[in-house]
Parts: C-alpha cells; sequence; structure tokens
C-alpha cells in the first residue's frame, strides 16, 4: 500500500446516515450511524464463556476484509508480527472447517487471521452464509474492514500498476464501485473499519497492533481526532463534533502561529465558561456512550472533533477529552489530522 498525501482524509466523519449504500462526490463510505449499529455475531459472547469452553480450547479469529488496494495485506503482516496464523484468500466454504481445526484439543494454532476477498470469484458470495455457519459453531470471530476513497484507490493501483480483480480489461473506477457493491453485506457485519485513505503502511500496521495486540477479551479502543472543517470531513468517524463555536485564538496575534498543543492557547481555549461547559457534556456523554459500545461489541470508536482549521480549538478539546478517558481507564489513541498542515499553510500567507 503506498503512502498517500497528507490532504486525504484519515478519519470516518459526518452526521449519521441511514442510507448506507450513499456514497460521497470522492468515493467515500457513509459512517456507520452512532447508537444504531447492526447487529454483528460473533462478538456478542465473551472468549471463555461459550458453552463447552472448558473442553475446547479457546480461539482468537480475525476475519479480514476489504476493497483491494486498501491495505489487507500490510495488515496481514502486522497480525504476522502479532503471533497469528495468517492464511491469504481462503475460499469462504472453508472459514468454519478451518477454525474448527484450530479449536482441536492438539492444534498448536490460537490466533488466527484470514483473508477473504473478492478474489475468491463467484466463491465470495458464500461469504455471509460462511459467517453464520461460525455463527452456528459457537465461534468467537471479529471482521476488520479496510477501505478507502475512490481516488485514492485509483491513485494505488496506477502507482503499483496491478490489475483491480474486478476490472480485469481495465475501467478501474468501475470495478471498484461494483466490489463497494458486493461488500457491502460485510461492511454492515465489520466490528472494526479502518480507512486508511491517509495512512502510511507503518501507519495501519500500529493501528492493527493497538486494536489487536493485547490478549484477552478485546476491549474497546477510543480513537480521538482533531481535524478542520475546510480539509473536509474525516471519512470513519462513529461520532463528529463541531467546536467552531467557541472563540478562536487564531484572531489573537501571539497565538495565530501556536497549535493547541502550546499551553497559552490551551489556556485561552479553556478560560472561556462556554469551553468549560462543552467538555463536560461531551465527558458525561463518552462517558454513558463508551460502556454501551463495549457492550455491543464493538472494539474501536472513532470519534471527531473539528474546528475551522484543526490546529488550535479542536486540538485542545481533543487532549482535553483523551485525558479525561485516560483518567477512566479506557485506552486512548490521539491523532491530530490537520494541525502541521494548518500552520504550515497559514506560515505560507
Amino acid at each position: 500500500m503506498a503512502p498517500v498525501s497528507a490532504g486525504a482524509a484519515t478519519v470516518e466523519g459526518g452526521a449519521p446516515v441511514e442510507n448506507r449504500s450513499a456514497r460521497d462526490a470522492a468515493g467515500n463510505p457513509p459512517p456507520i450511524p452512532s447508537g444504531a449499529s447492526p447487529e454483528r455475531p460473533g462478538a456478542g459472547t465473551a472468549a471463555g464463556e461459550r458453552d463447552g469452553a472448558g473442553d475446547r480450547p479457546d480461539l482468537e479469529l480475525v476475519v479480514v476484509t476489504g476493497l483491494s488496494g486498501a491495505g489487507k495485506t500490510q495488515a496481514i503482516h502486522a497480525l504476522e508480527d502479532l503471533g497469528f496464523f495468517c492464511v491469504d484468500n481462503l475460499p469462504p466454504a472453508l472459514l468454519a472447517p478451518f477454525a474448527e481445526l484450530c479449536r482441536q484439543s492438539e492444534s498448536p494454532v490460537r490466533r488466527v487471521a484470514v483473508v477473504i476477498d473478492v478474489r475468491g470469484g463467484d466463491w465470495f458470495d458464500q461469504a455471509v452464509e460462511a459467517l453464520q455457519d461460525l455463527d452456528r459453531a459457537d465461534v468467537h470471530y471479529r471482521i476488520l474492514f479496510l477501505e478507502a476513497s475512490d481516488a485514492t484507490l485509483v491513485k494505488r493501483f496506477k502507482e503499483t500498476r496491478r490489475r483491480h480483480p474486478l476490472a480485469p480489461q481495465g475501467r478501474l473506477l468501475e470495478g471498484i464501485r461494483a466490489e463497494r457493491q458486493r461488500l457491502g453485506a460485510l461492511r454492515g457485519r465489520a466490528h472494526v473499519i479502518i480507512d486508511t485513505s491517509e495512512l502510511s503502511p507503518r501507519q495501519l500496521r500500529q493501528r492493527i497492533a493497538d486494536l489487536l495486540g493485547g490478549p484477552g477479551t478485546p476491549h474497546l479502543i477510543a480513537h480521538l481526532v482533531s481535524f478542520g472543517f475546510r480539509y473536509g470531513l474525516p471519512a470513519d468517524a462513529d461520532l463528529v463534533f463541531d467546536v467552531r463555536f467557541l472563540p478562536n485564538p487564531y484572531y489573537v496575534p501571539e497565538l495565530q502561529p501556536l497549535t493547541g498543543l502550546d499551553d497559552r492557547v490551551r489556556e485561552y481555549v479553556l478560560r472561556w465558561p462556554t469551553t468549560r461547559r462543552l467538555l463536560q457534556e461531551l465527558e458525561e456523554l463518552l462517558d454513558f456512550l463508551l460502556p454501551q459500545y463495549v457492550n455491543e461489541g464493538k472494539t474501536q470508536l472513532t470519534v471527531a472533533i473539528g474546528c475551522t482549521g484543526g490546529q488550535h480549538r479542536s486540538v485542545v478539546i481533543t487532549e482535553a477529552l483523551a485525558a479525561h478517558l485516560r483518567g477512566k481507564g479506557h485506552p486512548v489513541l490521539v491523532e491530530h489530522r490537520d494541525m502541521e498542515r494548518s500552520q504550515e499553510e497559514r506560515a505560507r500567507r
């Protein structure tokens, strides 16, 4: 997967959208509506609590799928580094038998990752049925779905000069769009969705390590992203908050060139009663929501906080929320998507 420019969106975003088949002009998929996530079989039962778990060793199974060019190869390399036994392009009909083989008492394999995608041709149409077979066999699994914008995928295919599996005669964009349609059912069942449009291979591998590297029962990672609305909404956020109504340090000359990581900017943003009230409300909301998502089996919650340029206000609020969640014992990832870009652009003016 080739690195892409910093201008691409890194994280999901936008208001909840009920029509999941709709896409924006750039080819970005809509976010999963917060509070209305689809039921995700395979994640509802904690590891070690299934019937017969005392007789059969537990198995950690990750099903990797998603769009061609979105980074599945990098993902499988990352999972191998984490100790997973990995199988690429497994026919879906073999998924349940393979999982049962790995669950045998004499099996040396306890952490397994398999890639299932449209390269399987007509066999791929059995993917949902194969997951239902896992549910009936009481196999605990998680689905990791990788995607990227149409523009990013086109760029990556042109750089690698590889053919798209659904566009062997050319017409790359048509192949990408056809693949999105065929993957719709799996995307709806996914436990973790990562938009790789702006992630380098190293960043993707780190994200997977953060999400899947720990032992034991899956836990929820809170991924907090600051961004600038002028650069577009992030692509994969579950929740988006607009903080452009807060007083803007940009209009204070000595603060304009700084970022929200500077103590002077932080003190300016947090000194206003409106900011303190906002933080209180957001902290209470997240304190309520995170346990609900954990109970649902969600393993990553992406929260995007946006201001005009992503340099000042959104950075301060993101850092404050991250400190609050860490204080509550939640694992937290912080990303300031547009902070450096905004600072550099303003310096050139």
